[in-house]
């Protein structure tokens, strides 16, 4: 196939598709430019089905640092590992693109987005979730698309659309939205505490213009779409399906009505492994055949329990646990429950529970980023752990995994959006959320005691945040919307949307659905529900921390700001930071940082420390002003004029004139190296030279005029 080129604008960018010429071996490619920014986009799918009972797509975004003309940092100097922004946006993409794929799709997909080219104005995160949807459209593999994503801000009072950084900072709403044609299928976003109905309004009008790009590719792909293949799809034995619910269904049935967790968990795995016994020592015709029965018990096993569950939900309007539709789980509130850290809190929700600690650090202790975006350093940061135990399970520990990383950054955004200015509390922050238990939503159980446990650090956050889960469960037109979701519902119901804010309104969003895609109506409902839902979960952590403490932990550092003319840097500095590293060493190893505009900021958990260091760059940088008075040292004396030490690192130039009224035939004759004496500055010229007088201090003489003047009197 020839090249074939493409072209729109899309709210003021070029945006062009070109097909046909770059990595063409891959099932589907494209090349997409958005302004300047450029990303190549394949799929490519695996020939055979996998014996695996998921859909095996794996969607990434290779950032390479070529694109924004930087050269990676560390020996090696090339690409390592995906930075957390790529793994962030690989998830982003995935999401609306996975449940577009028909039910029992078992062959390998592999979607790569490598991003060639960055322009900061032209949103690659973007351009890749369209490249990625028009690779799998104009390929030969059957996919339910084409999908399309933007970022939709609010700049003075207007919505945007992929608008640049700068104006983005000024937005009251990022949010990322993608979806179909018909429905919004996937949200991302976080906002500056907007309400229900603005940040409604904000997904429609993303949604308008995701209409607008389908329509677009739809152009691309009606003009190079491949020829679909046929790929068998993994079906079940209709007579095996049968046959297991006869068996079991009853008693599953019974055991997903159980409250507890892990009572209810126990119950369905004895049943699970008892029926999966009985078929294990059937006798099969070969070992393929024993294999696929065996893979199809386990699926059926699995449906028997998701069917009663939804069941149970849509039509009787009951959950597993017996609690109703909006029903928050049993909440308990704790803080400082670890006495050297800066601060700690508990959060538990049913049998969710999270433990939070806050850090503060120097400024100088910032994440530092080696991304494609302008921002470079980070002093806010979010890390969320889900250890196996958490489940009751045994598992791998180590590094976290890419869950691990969108659940830490879903509530670094949220919270985030409280966190006070640097001016006005300058530490980075550092919180880290470890999962104890969980049985659903335990990252919005983190966004809940991090909250806490930045109050209980005296960090001034502007409102506390809490934040719930909702799902929904929906069979045909009828649907059911769940506050606060356990694991059950979250994975065997349609949609997971967890909304995140303060009283005055959201802070943070992300909605992954399993269906194709959601409503108006459903959007607005389960937006109204979850407001209930965090405010019930907000009265529960304010009744452990009410505000903000209004001091800090002793062990955390404790801070003073002081500002030096930028021209002095230097001198506090010293030649190879001898004089800063003197000054660390005197205070106790202080930490200092100082800004190109003066600002230094002092850090030590130990107040005296601090006054040390303050003591010690105060006489560094000391200036004499005119009219200040000081007691000094005569340092060097010449016929005319001597030199006085005022303070360390400044001479006053004292001449003869000015050492008395009286006539002083030489300086030698009144003072000597060593002698105190009282002077007053009186001139500092533009380049700091310092003029002292002793005169201006001594009572003026009386003229013999005056003296009669008063005799006569």
């Amino acid at each position: 196939m020839s090249k074939q080129v493409f072209s729109t604008d899309f709210y003021g960018k070029n945006l062009t598709v070109e097909v046909g010429e770059l990595a063409k071996q891959a099932n589907g490619s494209v090349l997409v430019r958005y302004d300047d920014t450029v990303i190549l986009s394949t799929a490519v799918a695996g020939k055979e089905p996998k014996s695996v009972d998921f859909f095996p797509l794996t969607v990434t975004y290779e950032e390479k640092l070529y694109s924004v003309g930087k050269i990676p940092g560390g020996f090696l100097k090339r690409e390592g590992r995906p930075s957390e922004h790529g793994t962030l946006t690989a998830r982003m993409i995935d999401r609306p693109i996975r449940p577009l794929f028909a039910d029992g799709f078992r062959n390998e997909v592999q979607v790569v987005n490598t991003v060639l080219s960055v322009d900061q104005q032209a949103s690659p995160e973007m351009a890749a979730m369209l490249g990625a949807s028009l690779a799998l459209c104009v390929s030969d593999i059957p996919f339910n698309g084409p999908i399309a994503g933007v970022n939709v801000g609010l700049i003075d009072g207007e919505f945007t659309i992929n608008a640049g950084p700068e104006e983005m900072e000024r937005s009251l709403i990022n949010l990322e939205v993608a979806g179909t044609k018909d429905a919004i299928n996937m949200v991302e976003a976080d906002a500056k505490e907007v309400d229900e109905d603005t940040m409604l309004n904000a997904l429609m009008f993303g949604h308008e213009a995701i209409k607008e790009l389908i329509a677009f590719e739809e152009k691309v792909v009606e003009a190079c779409g491949k020829e679909k293949i046929e790929i068998p799809l993994f079906e079940l034995d209709e007579a095996l399906v049968q046959e297991i619910t006869d068996l079991c269904n009853d008693e599953m049935v019974a055991a997903v009505s159980i409250p507890g967790k892990l009572e209810r968990y126990a119950a369905i795995d004895e049943i699970m492994d008892r029926v999966t016994a009985q078929y294990d020592e059937k006798e099969y015709a070969d070992e393929e055949t024993k294999e696929s029965v065996m893979k199809q018990v386990g699926i059926i096993l699995h449906d028997l329990e998701k069917n009663e569950v939804r069941r149970l939900i849509t039509e009787e309007k009951i959950r597993p646990d017996g609690r109703k539709i909006d029903e928050v789980r049993p909440l308990n509130a704790q803080v400082d429950l670890l006495p050297r850290v800066h601060g700690s809190a508990l959060f538990t929700r049913g049998e969710t529970q999270v433990l939070s600690v806050c850090t503060l650090g120097a400024m100088g202790e910032v994440q530092k980023i080696d991304g494609l975006g302008l921002e470079d350093q980070k002093r806010f940061m979010h890390h969320y752990n889900f250890p196996p135990y958490s489940v009751g399970e045994t598992g791998r520990m180590g590094a976290p995994g890419r869950r691990e990383i969108g659940h830490g950054a879903l509530g670094e955004r949220a919270l985030a959006q409280v966190i006070p200015s640097e001016k006005d509390f300058p530490y980075t922050i550092r919180v880290v959320s470890e999962v104890l238990e969980s049985n659903g939503s335990s990252s919005q159980a983190s966004i809940c005691a991090s909250s806490m446990a930045l109050m209980a650090a005296g960090v001034p956050i502007s409102n506390p945040v809490s934040g719930v889960a909702m799902g929904l469960v929906k069979k045909g037109d009828d649907y059911t919307i769940l506050t606060d979701i356990q694991g059950m519902e979250d994975h065997l119901g349609d949609m997971d949307f967890k909304v995140a804010g303060t009283k005055n309104g959201i802070c943070a969003l992300q909605m992954d659905i399993k269906i194709d895609g959601i409503t108006k109506e459903i959007l607005q409902e389960a937006l109204a529900q979850a407001k209930v839902g965090r405010a019930q979960i907000m009265d529960c952590m304010l009744g452990a921390i009410p505000a903000p403490r209004d001091h800090l932990s002793k062990y955390a550092p404790k801070m003073h700001v002081m500002h030096i003319d930028p021209e002095q840097i230097r001198d506090v500095i010293g030649r190879g930071g001898e004089t800063i590293n003197e000054i660390i060493e005197k205070s106790n190893d202080v930490k200092i940082d100082i800004d190109q505009d003066g600002t230094v900021v002092i850090y030590h958990s130990d107040q005296e420390a601090i006054d040390t260091a303050v003591s010690l760059i105060e006489r560094i940088v000391k200036k004499a002003e005119v009219g200040e008075i000081y007691d000094g040292t005569i340092a060097r004396v010449n016929d005319n004029y001597a030199f006085v030490t005022l303070f360390e690192g400044t001479d006053g130039f004292l001449h003869i004139s000015d050492w008395s009224y009286e006539r002083t035939s030489k300086m030698q004759d009144v003072c000597k190296v060593g002698d105190v004496i009282k002077v007053k500055v009186t001139k500092v010229d533009d380049k700091g030279k310092v003029n002292v007088s002793r005169k201006a201090l001594l009572p003026k003489p009386v003229k013999k005029e005056e003296k009669t003047e008063k005799n006569e009197k």
